[in-house]
């Protein structure tokens, strides 16, 4: 999703997070900004005033890595939050791919199926829930709809109940939605699903304008489940090579814990159940319906076409 100067926007929210004595300066008089003031960033970035105010205007178009470098120290941009601020600036060329990859490769569907007995999923920018695996329709069997994530974490009441800290689990999947959609800018799906959860959800609102950009890589989660109880989870994002935009999810447990023999029990679960629970039943492969009466191993959350 984008705007006239996204660029700008970053800036400013980035410069309300950081405070004056978290950037080693002195402040006398009565502050009527959050947290930085623009003359400040630039005095910390070694910038004239009315350069940095052009950059956050959109009115400086090149601006130089040494300028770009300087910024992100000045509002002490994490590595993550800096390669955000570069692509901002220096956008990629039109002809780039300008809508994730829907589709999900059916070798990496059998992988799922046949080798992850553990709920695995793949998700795109937009944090669609394209295909997952039968542990993983049995560990989101607690929410009304299980296609995205955003949607499920935002909108759905049972969130709250499934995630021990939901706090950290909102600020997780909104920075992860900000890095895994900056390389899509002009991706209509993302737009949409950011859209329709700002409508609804104003945490969700507050989240995403803070401009916070944490891809999701590796964490331990605490899981409430309706059915098997409590677990804490080890997550894992693995980058799905060859489909740009796509991350494969997968949760496990440390072997001969309680949280294992949950996901036991989970995988037992899962395989007693049909799949037929009121989905459109659509193949996250190649858009066909899915009713070719083949292995049901796993199912497709969220029709990709």
């Amino acid at each position: 999703m984008t705007t006239e100067n996204d660029l700008g926007d970053f800036l400013r929210a980035r410069r309300d997070l950081v405070s004056p004595e978290e950037a080693g300066l002195r402040s006398h008089t009565v502050r009527k900004v959050k947290g930085l003031r623009r003359e400040e960033v630039a005095l910390l970035a070694g910038v004239s005033t009315d350069y940095y105010t052009r950059l956050e205007q959109g009115r400086e178009r090149h601006p130089s890595e040494q300028v770009l470098d300087a910024v992100a120290r000045a509002l002490r941009l994490d590595v993550d939050a800096a390669e955000h601020l570069f692509r901002l600036a220096r956008p990629a060329p039109s002809a780039a791919a300008s809508h994730a990859v829907r589709t999900v490769r059916p070798e990496l569907v059998r992988l799922m199926d046949h080798f992850l007995g553990v709920p695995a999923c793949v998700v795109n920018p937009a944090m669609d829930i394209l295909v997952a695996n039968a542990a993983a329709e049995a560990f989101y069997g607690g929410f009304a709809r299980r296609d995205n994530l955003l949607r499920m974490i935002f909108l759905d009441p049972a969130a709250r109940r499934f995630y021990g800290d939901w706090d950290h689990a909102a600020r997780g999947v909104v920075g992860n939605l900000r890095a895994l959609s900056a390389p899509f800018p002009r991706d209509p799906r993302i737009a949409e699903i950011i859209g329709e959860v700002s409508l609804h959800s104003p945490a969700f609102a507050a989240l995403w304008s803070r401009y916070e950009v944490r891809p999701r890589t590796s964490e331990d989660k605490h899981i409430r489940h309706p059915r098997v109880g409590e677990m804490h989870l080890h997550y894992e994002a693995f980058t799905v090579t060859g489909a740009p935009g796509q991350q494969l999810f997968v949760y496990s447990a440390e072997p001969g814990t309680p949280s294992a023999d949950a996901l036991i029990l989970l995988r037992t679960l899962a395989d007693g159940r049909d799949g037929r629970d009121g989905r459109d039943g659509r193949d996250g492969r190649d858009g066909s319906d899915g009713r070719d009466g083949g292995d049901r191993s796993h199912r497709s959350l969220r029709s990709t076409t």
